[in-house]
């Protein structure tokens, strides 16, 4: 299986369990893995034979530029849903969501989720 790996797209969103962090907002990064058979594309130059991760770049900039979410698990939940059923020729996908900074009392670089799908 081959693997195409887009690593830390970085977008602010205003999503989070309080208020505040649905007002203020925040940045979160996504990770997005999809296997496949993606050799055919190599002679053919032909990007509908593989994964097209500018696809997948839009998809997660429009969920998490978009409508508040109260849960990152909901955030993955719907980018992940969203590329697996765009993509028909992906096998897996593995989709994480990272928030920058989560506001605890103690400092932490992120929480994050991940969830994957398979064919």
């Amino acid at each position: 299986m081959d693997i195409i790996t887009v690593k830390s797209l970085t977008f602010h969103g205003k999503h989070g369990f309080y208020d505040e962090e649905r007002v203020k907002g925040n940045q979160f990064e996504v990770d997005i893995s999809a296997g496949g058979s993606f050799k055919a594309s190599v002679a053919r130059d032909d990007l509908s034979a593989t994964f097209n991760y500018e696809l997948a770049e839009k998809i997660a900039r429009d969920v998490i530029t978009g409508p508040p979410e109260k849960l990152i698990e909901k955030l993955c939940f719907k980018i992940g849903e969203q590329i697996f059923h765009q993509a028909g020729n992906i096998e897996e996908l593995n989709v994480t969501v990272r928030k920058l900074n989560p506001p605890f009392q103690t400092k932490a670089a992120y929480a994050e989720i991940t969830m994957k799908w398979k064919r």
